[in-house]
């Protein structure tokens, strides 16, 4: 789609300018590392299920606040208490369960780090620690899942984690850079 400033985008990254544009054009598909950015969008993914992205990109300030930032070992001590305070906060998405997998997702990190593991270097294993780099000439060749999202959501699961389907996993993947999804022709293709 060839957006009103001239550009071709993959087709969700929209006409005119706005959250979404800024986020096609600056974040989605840059590889990205750090345990607390990390687990910050796999919370954030997994808070998108049953939404649309857009929904909680405009709601991911909200979040970072009612989540201190998404520390994750404050996260990880939050009580019964805290979860029902964060049930009000009209800032983020208040659905119980979602709420839930943040808190026990944080106890989760800190469990592997009592392993020896940390997070970006267990995520980014799933694709052998560099993006795949992927050829699409249509949105519609763009799969829900792959063999890597399936094998990261069986792994994250089997370690606790919730919220992180196959589905979520590859968005995440897609997110965080480690597949370039963008269509070939993007012009943000080549760039990330």
């Amino acid at each position: 789609m060839i957006s009103s400033d001239g550009k071709q985008r993959c087709d969700w990254g929209g006409d005119s300018p706005g959250a979404m544009r800024n986020y096609h054009d600056t974040e989605w598909g840059v590889p990205m590392h750090g345990e607390q950015k990390l687990f910050e969008l796999l919370c954030l993914e997994g808070a998108q299920a049953g939404l649309s992205w857009s929904t909680i990109l405009n709601r991911r300030d909200g979040y970072r606040v009612a989540f201190e930032e998404f520390d994750i070992a404050r996260i990880a001590e939050y009580d019964a208490a805290k979860a029902e305070e964060l049930r009000g906060d009209e800032r983020i998405i208040r659905n119980r369960a979602k709420i839930k997998a943040f808190i026990g997702n944080a106890g989760v990190v800190l469990d592997m780090h009592n392993e020896g593991l940390k997070l970006d270097e267990y995520l980014w294993s799933f694709v052998d620690g560099k993006p795949i780099v992927n050829s699409r000439q249509e949105m519609s060749e763009i799969p829900a899942e792959t063999d890597e999202s399936k094998a990261m959501s069986k792994a994250l699961k089997k370690r606790g984690f919730g919220f992180v389907g196959p589905t979520i996993c590859y968005a995440f993947m897609q997110s965080a850079g480690m597949v370039n999804d963008h269509v070939v022709s993007c012009f943000r293709y080549g760039e990330v």
